[in-house]
């Protein structure tokens, strides 16, 4: 997972560096600790531990995959500390200990498949969902079965296959999606892959001939970053679907790219979404801190709810009271410079939901972590 996570390691060793500049918290600097889990999901939750415990952080950011996340999560409930996960996921989560500044897929999956079944995204009918063998694709997908279904999609229209992390191997599959969208009914692939098996994917993709306009792919998991370094002729037309892209127009924009270059030294080094999701987690933590007067963590997750902080994209972004932000979504097509050219965007901002209404059990729970309902998953307040 380095292709993905070393950059936001990155993006807050600058914003740290930004904060130390600028005075520092509560009149003291701020210091990163660094940890590496070297995509080993137990050992995360051995590092967290170490973090949290040893070194005495006040705040963590960090974990991208689910399965990292959901490996950390006891310790931080066991030891009441506070974890920023900045990484579009599956949902169906909310704890008091986490902050999550990437998409739920109501922010993401759901807006994604909206748009190819339209008129502008090709008019799909028929649904490829391809993903590695974790519970952010499998639980995505499951959500995007059950809406598919609501739309009219049956099940023998849509194809759904995983495979590990690191895959390689794609001539086999890449031959079914083939032959499955050679029925004459428009096709579409919705790819949940993630890391590194993306290059392969991708290549086989070109190998077998398949274009953009034949059957179009729109990945939630592949940004600038898993972009940059790598033969982008045959993603060239294909999709992604975020809340942020680096093309954005936007002063707030130029001004977080000209400082990210200027710290990292290297005009040629992108930003993404999951950077984004970073920067707007690490400012609202600053301005709650500032709020509480204490790096507290019961303090500092009261004055969590409701806090504001400028988006990349020119809107604000809200923390929301189940530990959700308010996003844009953003549908952009790659560029062969390895940029994307933003296709369709929401009007607004979306509201970032825990539960997803397309899972009958899921739909009767609310997370709220204010009075009455103080709770991440029930029916009825929990006081």
């Amino acid at each position: 997972m380095a292709i993905s996570e070393t950059t936001l390691k990155d993006t807050v060793l600058m914003l740290v560096d930004d904060l130390n500049k600028n005075g520092g918290l509560l009149g003291k600097q701020v210091e990163a600790v660094v940890v590496d889990p070297a995509s080993d999901w137990p050992l995360f939750a051995e590092k967290a531990r170490e973090l949290i415990e040893k070194d005495k952080v006040d705040v963590v950011f960090g974990c991208w995959t689910s399965v990292s996340r959901k490996s950390v999560l006891p310790v931080f409930e066991e030891l009441n500390s506070m974890l920023f996960y900045p990484v579009q996921y599956e949902g169906e989560e909310s704890s008091r200990n986490v902050f999550y500044t990437g998409a739920a897929p109501n922010q993401q999956a759901i807006p994604a498949v909206d748009y190819l079944m339209s008129e502008d995204g090709g008019g799909a009918e028929r649904i490829v969902l391809l993903g590695t063998d974790y519970v952010y694709p499998r639980t995505t997908n499951k959500i995007l079965r059950s809406y598919l279904n609501g739309k009219g999609i049956s099940d023998e229209d849509i194809m759904e296959n995983y495979t590990p992390f690191g895959h390689s191997d794609w001539q086999s599959i890449v031959a079914d999606v083939k032959a499955f969208a050679s029925t004459g009914k428009k096709t579409a692939v919705v790819s949940t892959i993630n890391g590194d098996a993306n290059v392969p994917f991708y290549k086989e993709l070109a190998n077998q001939g398949i274009k953009a306009e034949d059957i179009p792919v729109v990945a939630f998991s592949v940004g600038e970053e898993e972009l940059a370094g790598i033969d982008t002729a045959p993603l060239v037309g294909h999709l992604a679907a975020w809340n942020y892209f680096q093309s954005v127009e936007s002063d707030a924009n130029t001004a977080f790219i000209e400082k990210w270059h200027a710290f990292i030294g290297d005009e040629k080094r992108v930003t993404n979404d999951p950077m984004e999701a970073t920067y707007i987690g690490f400012n609202m933590w600053k301005q709650a801190v500032e709020q509480a007067g204490t790096t507290d963590v019961d303090a500092v997750r009261q004055a969590m709810y409701g806090q504001k902080v400028a988006n990349l994209t020119g809107g604000t972004a809200v923390m929301n009271t189940n530990h959700h932000l308010s996003k844009p979504v953003l549908i952009g097509e790659v560029q062969d410079d390895g940029q994307f050219d933003i296709v369709w965007e929401t009007e607004g901002t979306v509201v970032g939901d825990a539960w997803s209404d397309f899972l009958p059990e899921s739909a009767k729970l609310t997370a709220d972590w204010t009075y009455p309902w103080v709770c991440g998953n029930c029916e009825k307040p929990m006081y």
